[in-house]
């Protein structure tokens, strides 16, 4: 019985396996055929493959300099998402206050809010002080959204760390910020990793934000990808190793 259950549960993981990577194997075979094949045949392998498509993404400084502009303001907003997270976790873990409860909700609001909700402030904004089309902006902006995540985060496994261990350190004659970065950091470095994963992914697929904060210089990837109609219709294989290679970064963060 339990062998019959066995290989009942293979059978579905690996047809969820399939289902869930198929989009993933259509999107780089796509990317090496042409727009013309790809619209005239169905075909699970490229008849003629070509690296056309990603020689054109490394060669138009439109297609390269999105990736370049999202990583520029994505690694900015995690570094300072991490980094902002990290006092404010501690605090809500190791200390109790008046209101404690009601502002970590509070912070979790924000990020259920859509962005939309924020688009209007912080064009405004933005408009007003001369940020608008520059990296530092989407990466303030996404700060809206990725503090309450990494907050979240970190206090679930800074709470996982016995208090014992700070009066210890304490004792042993360490001030605070020593003692959170040679003792503290080193237990919750899993927690820290795992943060700035999902910082990172967030900012790095967030559209409206970086769209609508952006035009010429800090022009992310993401919109650049949806600005691919041309008098010839849609370029799909050029959008395909887009794709492709904007799967790369989330690759090698989860790596």
């Amino acid at each position: 019985m339990d062998e019959r259950r066995f290989k009942k549960r293979t059978v579905f993981l690996l047809l969820y396996l399939v289902f869930a990577l198929l989009p993933i194997y259509w999107m780089v075979n796509m990317s090496f055929r042409t727009n013309q094949e790809i619209l005239s045949s169905f075909a699970l392998l490229p008849a003629d493959p070509t690296w056309s498509n990603y020689l054109t993404i490394f060669t138009d400084a439109s297609w390269y300099s999105g990736y370049i502009n999202s990583l520029i303001y994505v690694l900015i907003n995690t570094v300072i998402s991490v980094m902002v997270a990290l006092p404010a976790a501690y605090a809500f873990s190791r200390y109790r206050f008046l209101g404690d409860k009601h502002v970590f909700f509070w912070l979790l609001t924000n990020r259920m809010t859509p962005p939309a909700v924020f688009l209007l402030p912080f064009f405004q904004l933005y408009s007003t002080v001369g940020l608008m089309d520059t990296h530092i902006a989407v990466a303030m902006a996404h700060l809206l959204f990725n503090v309450p995540l990494a907050v979240w985060i970190l206090e679930g496994f800074m709470s996982g760390i016995p208090r014992e261990i700070d009066e210890t350190a304490y004792i042993d004659g360490y001030s605070f910020p020593a003692f959170f970065v040679k003792v503290f950091l080193p237990l919750i470095k899993a927690g820290v990793g795992v943060t700035a994963f999902f910082c990172f992914m967030f900012s790095w697929v967030e559209l409206l934000l970086a769209r609508t904060l952006t035009s010429v210089n800090a022009k992310p990837i993401v919109a650049t990808m949806t600005r691919t109609v041309s008098a010839s219709g849609m370029d799909w294989a050029t959008l395909a190793a887009a794709g492709v290679l904007t799967i790369v970064p989330g690759a090698i963060v989860v790596c």
